[in-house]
């Protein structure tokens, strides 16, 4: 038995439960072929580097599995075979499963971080001129 990382992005139009059912489906793939899902991470709606299908995002799955060498190749015949599958990637994956990623956090702007750092900046320009003084 091999590990596998599988990543797909699924069309974003996809209602929760129809997302639900083909996540239930490529799952129920892998253990119908005698392999164990370990881990499905959902990275939820994320832009896409380039346009797909007229599409600028999608919803990223990825999904740790350990099976047979075959397996592989069936499941990417069936991403092929549904529509609402935008791109997929199989690949052997080695060593133990890295740490589960947080959900993606928008980048603060610069206005926050301006407003942040200001007190502090306030304070050293009152020290500097105490220390000037004396």
């Amino acid at each position: 038995m091999n590990q596998y990382e599988v990543m797909y992005i699924l069309d974003p139009a996809l209602d929760d439960q129809a997302r639900a059912n083909l996540m239930e489906r490529f799952e129920g793939i892998v253990t119908a072929g005698g392999g164990m899902v370990d881990r499905v991470d959902e990275w939820g709606r994320r832009r896409l580097a380039y346009t797909i299908d007229y599409k600028n995002e999608g919803y990223y799955i990825l999904m740790y599995i350990t099976a047979p060498a075959d397996l592989p190749r069936e499941l990417e015949r069936n991403f092929k075979n549904v529509e609402q599958v935008l791109r997929y990637m199989v690949i052997r994956f080695e060593g133990a499963l890295p740490a589960k990623r947080e959900p993606f956090k928008a980048r603060e702007t610069v206005s926050e971080k301006v407003v942040e750092e200001a007190p502090a900046a306030e304070e050293a320009v009152v020290e500097a001129a105490e220390a000037t003084e004396a």
